[in-house]
């Protein structure tokens, strides 16, 4: 049995540990039921159960979630238009989000890929103080798939 302040008391009997717990006005709590003999201590459930509560809605604070947004682009995109998709681009990396960068062939399009990993690298060189590319521009059907993560200071 361990006492209400870590000091070990002994091996005692379940009925003087009780005892004791009862008379400091405390719980008695089972720590360690695998161990020979069984390990108690002398607690305040309440205020345990309390700490841990703290302890774990500290933990959830500190959890980031991150999300993936997705920006989808053409070949054959207009310089204005491309530079209104990367000031999205760079508000969403801003905000600490992973962006995924889709660019969509149509028709015959879909013969020059080269233009589409062009145009992902231009956005990536564009972005590279605030991002870094953690997968590589991929041909997935019809469709040439980047992503972009929010560089680490």
């Amino acid at each position: 049995m361990i006492g209400p302040d870590g000091e070990q008391v002994g091996i005692v009997s379940l009925d003087e540990a009780l005892d004791y717990a009862d008379r400091l006005n405390l719980d008695l709590v089972e720590v360690a039921p695998m161990a020979d003999p069984p390990v108690c201590k002398v607690m305040d459930y309440g205020k345990y159960r309390y700490e841990q509560e703290q302890k774990a809605k500290e933990a959830r604070k500190r959890q980031t979630i991150i999300n993936i947004k997705e920006i989808k682009l053409r070949p054959k995109i207009d310089d204005h238009d491309f530079e209104t998709k990367k000031g999205h681009v760079q508000r969403f990396l801003k905000k600490g989000d992973k962006v995924k960068l889709t660019i969509m062939f149509r028709g015959r399009e879909l013969v020059h890929p080269h233009l589409g990993e062009k145009l992902l690298r231009r956005m990536a060189e564009d972005l590279a103080e605030i991002a870094e590319i953690e997968s590589e521009p991929s041909l997935d059907g019809r469709n040439m798939v980047m992503m972009l993560a929010p560089r680490r200071n």
